[in-house]
Order: structure tokens, then sequence, then C-alpha cells
């Protein structure tokens, strides 16, 4: 028989209260004897976190000396299209006023023929 002896209340209540107060003693021995590995952990843990939170800014600096390398380089692109564009621009403007200066001149040269052959007939009359 596991509990021949009579219990009452009053031993039940003392047996609990021991029982109570016993797990609270083994459960304070075994939080004094794990605090330096709890120390010890944590102190891992901060490292790790103090860790990645230095490669966390580094990926930062790196992505923002990428952002800035990418708009410099698009800058010059775009300046390069821009400079570009102004010097096609200038060589169509400069074949406009060659083609113009060629057809002006055309335009003297039949005139100046044409008052030749006039000045000849004329000649040729009187």
């Amino acid at each position: 028989m596991k509990n021949a002896r009579n219990n009452e209340l009053s031993d039940r209540r003392g047996a609990a209260a021991e029982a109570k107060a016993a797990l609270l003693n083994a459960y304070r021995d075994a939080k004094d004897k794990a605090e330096p590995t709890r120390l010890a952990k944590q102190a891992e843990r901060q490292a790790v976190a103090a860790a990645r939170e230095e490669r966390r800014a580094e990926r930062e600096r790196v992505k923002l000396e990428e952002r800035a390398q990418a708009e410099a380089a698009e800058a010059e692109r775009q300046a390069a299209a821009e400079a570009e564009a102004r010097a096609d621009a200038e060589a169509r403007e400069a074949a406009d006023k060659d083609r113009i200066a060629r057809v002006i001149a055309d335009e003297a040269a039949r005139k100046a023929a044409r008052d030749l052959r006039y000045a000849n007939r004329k000649a040729r009359k009187s």
C-alpha cells in the first residue's frame, strides 16, 4: 500500500508546501548553476547581433556606392547622348546650309549663263 498512514488535511497541506519549496529551491539552484552559461550565450548572441548589424551596414554602404556609380554612369551616358544629338543637329544644319549655298550658286551660274546667251543674242541682232 502506498500511503498507509492516515493523511489529514494539515498533513497534506504541509507536504504540498514542502514539495513546492523543494521545487522552488531546485529551480533556484538550476538557475544559479546555469547563470555562467546563460551569460556566455547572451554575450555570444550580442556578438552575433553586432556582427549582423555590421554586415547589414556594409551591404547598405555598398548598395549606396553602386547606386551612386549607376547614377553617375547614367548621367555620363545621357550627356554623351545629348552631345551626339547636338553634333547630329549641327551636321544636319551644316549640310542644309551647304545645299542651300550650292542651290544659290547653281541659280547664279544659270542666271549668268542665261544673261550671257541673252547678251550674245543681242550682240548678233545689232
